[in-house]
């Protein structure tokens, strides 16, 4: 199986199709020049597990948005999955007593989510990864079926003018392109995403880390709320400072 070695000479969808007719068992990895590097699991040629390389698009935010847990129970439970390191979804679970059937629809609709934001990439490396087993949390066990990832993406033969170029496009980026690309990760957005952009992100996590909006949190708690909020913050000043 051959894979071109360039998003902008293919698309995400063209990609995809000859992973799931291969049938095949790794991991689509996608690097962009300034740093990020997104994963894409597959299992048996189906997707199992998405890993955008950004902040956005929490599990508490796909459920937010569903209205299928209210907001305190997010928070208290988004806290005991920080100071436990566990996954959100199965401290919902487990603790929470929400439905699997609940947090899995979430996770399916973050995983579409996180292929659309792919999906717009104007480039990044193309590599396939034989990798031994998916990440935590991958839905292992009820892959994503092939209408759900392959419906409705472009092909390439579809296009009606060449992607620009890498280079071509870091001529027109805002001067914070400069800025670490750890910065722009751990905000959450694209490399030389503009100034109302990051300010955007940054608002949007600064209200799910922010200590004094979490009265109810321990100690430890508070603590691991501080440091997650103090790195937030340390990257938006970098960017726009």
């Amino acid at each position: 199986m051959l894979l071109p070695g360039r998003l902008r000479q293919t698309t995400l969808g063209d990609l995809l199709g000859t992973l799931h007719r291969a049938r095949v068992n790794g991991t689509l990895e996608l690097a962009e020049e300034l740093g990020r590097t997104h994963r894409i699991h597959i299992a048996d040629g189906l997707v199992v597990a998405v890993e955008f390389d950004g902040a956005a698009a929490t599990l508490a935010e796909v459920l937010r948005t569903s209205g299928d847990v209210d907001d305190g129970t997010l928070r208290r439970s988004l806290l005991r999955a920080i100071t436990s390191k566990r996954l959100h979804g199965e401290v919902l679970v487990q603790d929470f007593r929400l439905a699997e059937t609940v947090i899995d629809a979430a996770v399916r609709r973050q995983m579409t989510w996180r292929l659309s934001r792919i999906e717009q990439l104007p480039d990044a490396r193309v590599h396939f990864r034989v990798t031994l087993r998916p990440p935590r949390g991958a839905v292992v066990r009820s892959p994503l079926p092939a209408s759900a990832f392959l419906a409705g993406r472009r092909r390439f033969r579809d296009r009606g003018a060449p992607s620009p170029s890498p280079r071509s496009a870091h001529r027109t980026l805002p001067a914070q392109h400069d800025a670490p690309s750890s910065a722009f990760r751990v905000l959450g957005v694209a490399p030389g995403a503009d100034a109302t952009e990051i300010k955007r992100a940054y608002r949007r996590l600064a209200r799910t880390y922010h200590p004094d909006l979490h009265p109810e949190a321990s100690e430890p708690e508070r603590q691991a709320l501080a440091e997650q909020f103090s790195a937030l913050t340390l990257a938006y000043r970098s960017l726009v400072a």
